[in-house]
């Protein structure tokens, strides 16, 4: 099943020949075209492939001869490849790149809970044959963190490390704070499961499923990830999925300059926030520092003011049973030690 929009604003549910699924951060999402050629993955998803009875977010792509701009003012402009306009409460994520000329590439379409969408894909900018990727960068990141707005959920900058004894810490910083430094450490030193080396999501457990069930892809095929690991190590890290707390981190298939992207989760142990420093100090930050910094280092989509309070909602909640620290650093192999001696 799939969504198509009608002329009164409304997304209705149609048919669709060619669905494939994918989850990220324990959101569901379906790709459903009437042609094979429009329901490809990019690589960086592929280990995020996974069967999808009863998706979170349903997309219907669908080709047109033609895509006219929308005209009026974006309510929201990325600065970037893509602008949002909101019609009705349906909002139409448009997409448009110089190299693919003066009309968008394609449309998204979706409901304001982001339940159900098109994504329209333009005929004068788009080849007629060949495969077409519908959720290249950067719309899946969007759909996902949009998504996360309605939910217990959001998505931080982050390296996110589950030791072998299930102790999972992540570590968020803004970019150049030593994200990438601190997970080539701790793969030195352990062996260690590297969620993502750039992008986590946390969000309460949703139970024994948050973990993918195991007729799941992930679990049939072990760990996959970008770099090499061992199926041995995801076993053991993942065979027991009851959860250890009621927050769990997830990988992410936006990795960093280590490329670890993970479709697994673990159940969080505490939060470090990264800054470069002198003698390893790890410094307790009371509730109200917590949110702060973690709003700093969060993806959260600022056009609304509603989606901003949901996130800061969640941090209060996040910080009120997962203990969050500032940790100054140096970036040697002491800092590693001062972790693996660190008790709350």
């Amino acid at each position: 099943m799939s969504t198509e929009p009608v002329s009164a604003g409304v997304l209705q549910v149609v048919s669709a020949d060619y669905p494939i699924g994918i989850r990220i951060g324990a959101v569901s999402i379906s790709i459903e075209s009437e042609s094979n050629i429009d329901v490809a993955l990019v690589p960086s998803l592929e280990p995020f492939r996974d069967e999808v009875a009863h998706p979170d977010i349903a997309v219907r792509v669908r080709r047109t001869s033609k895509l006219e701009q929308i005209n009026r003012s974006a309510d929201f402009e990325s600065g970037s490849v893509w602008r949002l306009y909101n019609e009705n409460n349906i909002f139409h994520f448009d997409f448009q790149s110089p190299v693919l000329g003066d009309f968008p590439y394609k449309r998204l379409v979706i409901d304001r809970e982001f339940c159900r969408a098109e994504l329209l894909l333009n005929g004068q900018c788009l080849p007629e044959t060949g495969s077409v990727v519908p959720l290249d960068y950067p719309l899946d990141e969007l759909l996902i963190m949009h998504r996360l707005t309605q939910e217990k959920a959001i998505e931080l900058h982050g390296t996110g490390i589950v030791r072998p004894n299930g102790e999972a810490n992540l570590f968020v910083g803004h970019s150049g704070a030593g994200k990438s430094t601190t997970t080539r450490l701790w793969t030195a030193t352990e062996e260690v499961e590297v969620l993502s080396d750039d992008r986590i999501i946390v969000r309460r457990d949703k139970g024994a499923g948050a973990n993918r069930g195991m007729d799941g892809a992930a679990n049939r095929l072990g760990i996959l990830q970008l770099r090499e690991t061992s199926a041995s190590l995801s076993s053991r890290f993942f065979q027991d999925d009851k959860p250890k707390s009621k927050i769990r981190m997830y990988g992410t298939p936006w990795h960093g300059e280590a490329m670890f992207a993970s479709p697994n989760s673990a159940p969080l142990t505490r939060i470090f926030v990264l800054e470069h420093g002198h003698g390893n100090v790890i410094t307790p930050l009371s509730p109200s520092q917590a949110v702060a910094e973690l709003f700093a280092r969060s993806f959260v989509p600022f056009h609304r003011h509603e989606y901003v309070e949901s996130a800061l909602v969640f941090l209060e909640e996040l910080v009120d049973v997962i203990p969050v620290y500032r940790y100054a650093f140096e970036p040697d192999q002491r800092a590693v030690d001062k972790i693996l001696h660190f008790h709350d």
